[in-house]
């Protein structure tokens, strides 16, 4: 078979859904998935990788995320949790750095709002963050507190009048460079409680400094975040967020958008793979009729599909209101698990040219990296799992 005689732009199963999940969609929702994909494809995927090279988010592209209109589909706008996973897995098939921008602002930072403040509040902050007119970054992690953060919050909130006085540090806290509002989880020094905040950028005390050196999701401006003394108005302190176990209302959602960037990351794995096995020829024959290729195609294709198998079951049990923690905790851990499988075959079917970021595959293969990682390491999502079906806590 001769490379001219390959058709590049009309291979088969270009949309990587083998099992036809879109279909589950009503046909308004597949017609919207359509416009957004398209608008992925003209807007982000071209831009990615310069972006990423040089470590710097393209903030020209904000105001094409608010016209497109992405942000809370399922909430504000009445579509299926199924729909709403979808959307995230495309944007992180385009590019998993706005798709994690996306996630922080509309995922951790907007369900906060959501789930968290008084109807008061939604009606005071809701339509900027809507718009995108105010984007947010969401404070949890510290430099000394990731996977414990539950019982070690060191960040701290003291009542004084009408006011709380903020005193700590953040880490690894996403769009903080830029952002207008960061949602700060701190502990009251009254009750020993964390409560939750929404902090405003550019109040005295606050400090954003940019974290450096990133290896994985470079776009993605990542601080370190530091409070001294920052004052914020009692109705700022969010209204529902009264401990701990109220931020879980957050994080058993943005963990399912986590496990459905996994499923895009493997699409976008996918893509990358399958085009080069079927364009590079080797000992004067295209990658893609050898068997091994083949093997390898089929074993990431294998894992995408498993893991959007799993993603489907569990937005419809989101969308019944019947979805549990450890159901979430699993499915971040098993589809995380097969995204790195599969980035690293795809990476192996690109040989050398698959550790430099011109075809797209050492992006992907290290972007996975921090999904791996972040909304709960594989180890803790697995423990929270384990218990559910021991009954046992094997986390300490």
């Amino acid at each position: 078979m001769s490379k001219a005689a390959i058709d590049l732009e009309n291979l088969p199963y270009a949309d990587g859904d083998f099992y036809g999940f879109e279909q589950l969609l009503t046909g308004k929702e597949q017609d919207r998935l359509a416009e957004i994909r398209a608008f992925l494809s003209r807007e982000v995927r071209p831009i990615a990788v310069d972006c990423w090279n040089r470590g710097e988010f393209p903030m020209d592209l904000i105001p094409k995320l608010a016209e497109i209109d992405l942000v809370s589909p399922v909430r504000r706008q009445g579509y299926s949790n199924l729909f709403a996973g979808l959307v995230h897995a495309e944007a992180t098939r385009a590019d998993a750095s706005i798709a994690t921008f996306m996630g922080v602002h509309d995922g951790l930072f907007t369900g906060s709002i959501e789930a968290l403040a008084s109807q008061e509040q939604q009606d005071a902050w809701l339509p900027d963050i809507y718009s995108l007119r105010k984007i947010g970054a969401f404070g949890l992690t510290e430099p000394l507190g990731g996977s414990d953060v539950a019982g070690g919050t060191r960040t701290t909130a003291r009542r004084d009048g009408g006011n709380w006085i903020l005193n700590g540090a953040k880490r690894w806290i996403g769009n903080a460079t830029f952002s207008d509002w960061v949602v700060v989880f701190a502990r009251d020094l009254g009750d020993n409680q964390v409560k939750g905040f929404l902090v405003d950028t550019s109040l005295p005390g606050f400090k954003a400094s940019k974290i450096e050196n990133k290896i994985s999701l470079r776009t993605v401006q990542n601080a370190d975040i530091t409070l001294e003394n920052v004052v914020v108005p009692d109705f700022f302190k969010l209204a529902n967020a009264n401990s701990f176990r109220d931020t879980n209302k957050v994080l058993k959602v943005t963990r399912l958008s986590v496990a459905w960037q996994a499923v895009g990351q493997q699409l976008a794995a996918f893509d990358v793979a399958r085009r080069y096995a079927v364009e590079r020829m080797q000992f004067g024959r295209p990658l893609a009729s050898f068997q091994l290729v083949q093997q390898q195609l089929v074993q990431i294709l294998g894992n995408t599909v498993s893991s959007m198998g799993m993603m489907v079951r569990l937005a419809q049990l989101e969308d019944s209101g019947a979805a549990k923690d450890e159901q979430s905790a699993l499915a971040k851990a098993f589809t995380t698990a097969r995204m790195r499988e599969s980035v690293a075959l795809g990476r192996g079917i690109l040989g050398g040219n698959g550790i430099v970021t011109d075809y797209e595959m050492a992006k992907i293969f290290a972007d996975a990296e921090a999904i791996y990682s972040y909304e709960g390491t594989h180890e803790i999502n697995t423990l929270v799992t384990g218990r559910a079906i021991t009954g046992i806590s094997a986390i300490v």
